[in-house]
């Protein structure tokens, strides 16, 4: 799958960041085509732009609110909230795939979540509905999931605690002052 996609995503993986879905804008006309990327980590969304250029949106797990799709019978739209309350829309996507993105939406928070994630589901005449909502314990979760693997590896190398720590930032669970202390702390062991 990754030799499909486009080189601004290629670009912005993570180290191990997993690819579990992608697609990309139906109906176009536009130069280039808009994609929605579903990793183990995040959603990503790129526009990208003629001579190599692009806009990228990332959001983390745990800084989603909810995902709502409706598929109709030709295409389809995405509405990402995030918890800041910004928003991508993401119209004329195939039906079929979007489907298949909003399943992998689901399994990516339901392997980070204490609890499922909770869908619900409306199946129209002419279309279906599907609204995640994103359970309020993700975040603790995911940070008590990392906290306790940083244990088990006591004597992990610093250079290797700095790509997590990295990781971590990128992900938006470290703040940049956090990320900053941690750091230094870490280089100091060096």
């Amino acid at each position: 799958m990754k030799d499909k996609l486009p080189k601004g995503i290629l670009e912005n993986l993570s180290p191990g960041e997993e690819v579990l879905y992608a697609i990309r804008k139906k109906f176009s006309l536009e130069a280039k085509p808009k994609w929605l990327v579903v990793t183990d980590r995040r959603i990503m969304y790129i526009d990208e732009k003629i001579l190599g250029r692009y806009d990228l949106t990332a959001i983390p797990y745990e800084k989603l609110e909810l995902v709502y799709v409706k598929v109709g019978k030709v295409s389809s739209e995405f509405l990402i909230k995030k918890e800041d309350g910004n928003e991508i829309k993401l119209q004329r996507m195939d039906k079929d795939e979007a489907r298949n993105a909003i399943e992998a939406i689901r399994d990516a928070l339901n392997e980070i979540a204490v609890e499922p994630v909770s869908i619900e589901r409306k199946k129209h005449l002419m279309s279906e509905e599907w609204i995640i909502h994103k359970p309020k314990e993700v975040v603790s979760r995911g940070i008590r999931m990392e906290a306790r693997r940083t244990v088990s590896r006591k004597e992990e190398d610093p250079l290797e605690k700095l790509k997590k720590l990295k990781e971590l930032y990128d992900m938006g669970v470290l703040s940049q002052e956090e990320y900053e202390e941690k750091r230094k702390k870490l280089l100091e062991q060096i």
